[in-house]
């Protein structure tokens, strides 16, 4: 895993004057600038259910959907974004992820995308969980512990297994209506 990352700002002034098409989320990940297109239902309601709980059993939360951050050698857009309460208010559009608790993807066609391609830029931002959900393998994987551009713990549920969140959250996600 490379620890370190740096910014083109030829690519990153280009990318930030990009206008993608209506409907597409467009990042910057890995020296690439990637166009990804409307989601699905089964994206769409994996996520829904995993705010539900964590919003269920930790209110004090602030989430996101789909906000833009600036992390070390890029610009993502996770599909999710846990904050501690009040994090985000008063930020712009791209933001340093200060508060930021947990970022949570959804794995694409390209599972290698959410795995190894942003697991590192995530890292190196000091982001303390990253949750992604699986929909190939069918499994919840959370990376915790970022230390020097990646995470140093890595916790997989199957379907149906409970995936414990640790602090700040301190339950488990329930994963059996996840892959339905």
């Amino acid at each position: 895993m490379n620890a370190t990352v740096s910014e083109d700002p030829c690519l990153t002034a280009d990318f930030l004057a990009l206008e993608a098409p209506e409907g597409y989320r467009a990042e910057l990940v890995a020296g690439e600038i990637v166009l990804s297109p409307p989601q699905d239902g089964d994206h769409e309601a994996m996520i829904g259910r995993v705010l539900q709980q964590v919003l269920r059993a930790e209110p004090e939360f602030d989430y996101g959907p789909h906000k833009g951050l600036v992390v070390p050698g890029g610009r993502y857009i996770p599909d999710g974004t846990f904050t501690e309460y009040g994090a985000m208010r008063g930020q712009p559009g791209w933001w340093e992820p200060s508060g930021v608790v947990l970022v949570m993807e959804v794995t694409s066609r390209l599972p290698v995308r959410e795995h190894e391609l942003k697991r590192p830029g995530y890292a190196l931002a000091g982001i303390p969980l990253y949750l992604v959900l699986d929909r190939g393998e069918r499994t919840a994987v959370l990376y915790g512990r970022p230390v020097r551009g990646d995470y140093t713990l890595t916790t997989t549920a199957r379907a149906g297994a409970p995936l414990p969140l640790p602090a700040p959250f301190g339950f488990e996600l329930d994963t059996a209506d996840l892959f339905a």
